[in-house]
């Protein structure tokens, strides 16, 4: 099988010499090694940590490292050594509590903050036919300024006391025990506020990301020194992207390509791995992680878990489970080994490493593609044809070892059983959401994801898609369905322009919305994840309860009320005369 493959006008002919390369072609792999990490005594390794979080002085481990220390760490330090000491290195719950109490402080290290450029009444909310739906919306600006902060000065005056990483500009916060501002959480909130028109707060938020670029290499899971170790997929490209859509903002594109090309290369050099297919050698990301013990806000859970595991498997237990955190998929079915279709396995059997999984490569795809896209806009066409030979390559290689023939999907690989990973997943959809695949094969590619989608029986949840279809209690598993996997699910099938797939994706999106409408009528809360199976209900699992605000889930409403303004109705007999603002 052969097809062509174009970039900026230049069209390369691509041999495809196995048409299901994961079931017929022998493999072997070469993993890279990433080495970056925090070593903070105090957030993110050492006794002190060991001895605070496993004494369950709080339910919830992420309580203790989002504590600011009263001194300098030296001191503290120095005061947990004569505890320790003065106890015989065993002191009681009561003694901890007063070592808490004298050198830690629950107060808020951030303010509230009132966008100055948010308005009530943004034009595209204006553009929404159906009356109920355009109130939510108008409701859902509010929560924006609920959602928005700024770091205190002594954050900036004493570093090292705070777990939080200081950021220059306010930011958007996910909502509940989530406090800092997150990686991929941004990217769909980010869209709901430009939608708002809040130009200028997405501008500010877009700068804190590029100055942890410029001072880390990359951007963290979260904005707090114990999320050093790992990121979370690649959006900053598509941030970028977006804001370019609603201001055109060349200088500022020009000003900071130098940051996005320091960002995509990070995950260049540190998560991408060598796979050998049929004889041909390509290079795939997968997450990836090298860091010492327990994540620092699960340290007690990890810790517990870690004494399951057998033989010498703990050092990489602990980094599999960073790296499906760094997924943001934490925790999934997806990364476990079962040994078979029929045993799904449970976290203790964690291999996310081992997994090649389909969005993280559309994602660095579509990042090498804006990349070139970005230095032609800038007149540098050396560093455009740089780029586009990149994107070939992802492609390619997502052409033959994650498209799988005999599924017509593609599929997550699974690089130790040299096969591909035949479960429902809405990232497998990906390609369609990044736009990484032929043109010509669009009509193909709606019909069979639509058939992907029927196969699994996904069509049948009127609370939305959920992550898999396996019921494992981790909240990235079912019945959980999560805002920014209808958002792929959605745009990526639209975008395909052919049917049914457009049909499927308004259904899904319509569903969505009056799922989401009815949770927010009943509880009037916008929660992280919903229920697929109960319409409006909040989700459930994994380590912590669910939490309301919520940042992404109120962008994605916002992007699908935008795509679907004139026709979407928030009941199905309801008919509505008010004349749409022409776009």
């Amino acid at each position: 099988m052969s097809r062509w493959w174009c970039y900026f006008g230049t069209c390369l002919l691509i041999l495809q010499l196995c048409e299901s390369a994961s079931l017929r072609c022998s493999t072997t792999t070469a993993f890279g090694k990433s080495y970056i990490d925090c070593d903070n005594p105090i957030y993110c390794r050492g006794e002190l940590l060991k001895t605070m979080q496993l004494a369950e002085l709080f339910n919830d481990s992420k309580t203790f490292v989002d504590l600011f220390q009263l001194h300098d760490p030296e001191v503290t330090l120095s005061n947990f050594d004569t505890m320790m000491s003065e106890t015989g290195n065993n002191p009681d719950r009561a003694r901890l509590e007063k070592f808490l109490e004298d050198n830690f402080s629950q107060e808020s290290e951030l303010d509230d903050w009132n966008p100055p450029d948010w308005q009530p009444n943004p034009v595209a909310f204006m553009r929404i036919r159906d009356q109920k739906f355009r109130k939510w919306a108008q409701d859902l600006n509010v929560i924006w300024k609920q959602l928005m902060r700024k770091m205190k000065p002594e954050v900036a005056e004493h570093p090292k006391r705070h777990s939080l990483i200081y950021l220059n500009n306010p930011f958007v916060v996910p909502g509940g025990r989530f406090r800092e501002s997150y990686y991929w959480d941004t990217y769909w909130a980010m869209t709901g506020m430009l939608l708002s028109e809040m130009n200028d707060t997405v501008r500010g938020i877009l700068e804190n990301f590029y100055s942890l670029v410029e001072r880390f290499g990359f951007i963290p899971n979260g904005s707090r020194v114990y999320y050093l170790m790992r990121s979370q997929p690649p959006f900053l490209m598509l941030m970028t992207q977006k804001y370019l859509e609603f201001t055109e903002d060349i200088g500022f594109l020009g000003r900071h390509i130098g940051t996005l090309e320091k960002e995509f290369n990070f995950w260049l050099r540190e998560r991408t791995t060598e796979l050998e297919v049929c004889g041909k050698t390509y290079k795939l990301a997968r997450y990836a992680v090298r860091s010492v013990g327990p994540r620092p806000e699960s340290y007690r859970e990890d810790y517990r878990l870690g004494k399951t595991v057998k033989g010498d498997r703990l050092d990489g237990f602990y980094n599999d489970i960073k790296a499906a955190a760094e997924s943001g998929w934490d925790f999934s079915s997806r990364w476990f080994d079962g040994t078979n279709e029929d045993l799904v396995g449970n976290l203790s059997t964690i291999r996310t490493e081992t997994v090649i999984p389909v969005e993280l490569n559309a994602l660095l795809e579509k990042n090498a593609r804006l990349l070139a896209e970005f230095h032609l806009r800038l007149n540098n066409p050396v560093k455009a044809a740089h780029y586009a030979t990149i994107a070939q390559d992802f492609q390619e290689a997502i052409d033959n070892v994650l498209w799988n023939e005999e599924e017509h999907m593609w599929l997550d690989y699974d690089t130790v059983k040299k096969v591909s990973k035949t479960k429902f997943y809405p990232t497998n959809l990906t390609p369609l959401y990044t736009r990484s695949y032929d043109r010509s094969r669009a009509k193909d590619l709606a019909r069979w994801s639509v058939a992907h989608l029927e196969k699994f029986k996904i069509l049948d949840f009127m609370g939305g898609t959920p992550a898999s279809t396996e019921n494992t209690g981790e909240q990235w598993d079912y019945p959980n369905a999560w805002p920014p996997l209808q958002s792929i699910l959605v745009l990526g099938l639209h975008g395909t322009g052919w049917e049914p797939a457009t049909s499927v994706a308004k259904t899904l999106a319509t569903r969505w919305l009056r799922a989401n409408l009815a949770g927010f009528t009943e509880y009037n809360e916008m929660f992280e994840k919903y229920d697929a199976i109960s319409p409006g209900r909040f989700g459930g699992g994994g380590e912590y309860n669910v939490q309301a605000g919520f940042g992404w889930t109120n962008g994605v409403v916002m992007e699908f009320l935008d795509l679907y303004s004139d026709t979407i109705t928030s009941e199905d007999s309801q008919v509505t005369t008010e004349t749409t603002v022409e776009r």
